[in-house]
């Protein structure tokens, strides 16, 4: 899943090819991807894109005043092209692709989304505040505004696992399940502590690893083509993913903790003094 620092790239991307150009078309191909109808995607037309921008996981393409807002969801994804083809795309089967921007210089973009489970989201709206997941987000971990006063209001209180708090977009925006692992590994911190158990030394590591952690990956994505950024953020990634690898700060086997529909990773050494999580899944398939 794109996450803060992949979305930022990809606006900075966008934003070096895009403003100033206006919007020939827009093809829809997946329906269930458009959630809005007014105005219509077809008002999009003719029009000039002003701004690229970036709320949380949300991608913000300003045409004119009319707001094009992306979110890329588990498995989408963004795929420039210097040519759009001439031919229509058809939709259905396994076509990947579910929506196809055109500009006025023949170039344009490609959102596609792989598998079966669909969450791909396109809004066409005059304001990004009327995206309802837009509206409801915490603050961004790049901003100013987010300060280690901001961070110690947000935990206080919470009974809640630190791990999904930082994933909860309306607590802090912008940051998944890969990066949640990334900045919990570097401030040496259980995924499963309460949040408001930590104390102000705690606070102050957390939010240095938040900010450290993002830029960091940012600066590793700048300037990065769009096909480029999954490996970038691969490659960038010290635990999660790497289950049964060495911790590259201690050298302990990074281990994992399935959930539903996803998995953290961490290393005991460096996050719980040596000591396995336990993993609920597997202790009730083996009950």
């Amino acid at each position: 899943m794109p996450e803060l620092p992949e979305v930022e790239a990809l606006t900075a991307f966008l934003r070096e090819r895009v403003v100033g150009h206006a919007v020939a078309r827009v093809d829809v191909l997946a329906i269930s991807a458009l959630k809005t109808y007014d105005p219509p995607v077809t008002a999009l037309a003719g029009l000039t894109v002003t701004g690229a921008s970036r709320h949380g996981k949300f991608l913000d393409l300003d045409v004119d005043g009319i707001h094009l807002v992306i979110h890329l969801a588990r498995a989408g994804w963004l795929r420039w092209r210097d040519e759009i083809p001439s031919r229509p795309a058809r939709p259905g089967g396994k076509n990947p692709l579910a929506l196809r921007v055109h500009l006025d210089d023949g170039s344009g973009f490609d959102l596609t989304e792989a598998g079966t489970k669909k969450g791909l989201a396109v809004y066409v709206v005059r304001d990004p505040d009327q995206v309802p997941g837009v509206a409801s987000l915490g603050p961004d971990p790049l901003d100013e505004s987010f300060t280690t006063d901001r961070l110690r209001e947000i935990v206080a209180g919470k009974r809640t696992q630190i791990k999904g708090l930082l994933r909860d977009q309306s607590v802090v925006a912008g940051i998944g399940n890969a990066y949640s692992d990334e900045v919990l590994h570097a401030a040496k911190m259980s995924p499963f502590k309460i949040a408001a158990t930590l104390t102000d030394d705690d606070v102050v590591t957390l939010h240095s690893s938040i900010v450290t952690t993002l830029r960091d990956a940012v600066d590793r994505s700048r300037g990065l083509e769009a096909q480029d950024l999954k490996g970038e953020k691969k490659t960038g990634l010290r635990v999660h993913g790497r289950k049964g690898q060495e911790c590259p700060v201690c050298g302990d086997t990074i281990r994992e903790v399935s959930f539903a529909d996803s998995a953290l990773q961490y290393c005991p050494t460096c996050q719980t003094a040596g000591k396995p999580l336990a993993d609920r899944r597997m202790s009730r398939l083996l009950k």
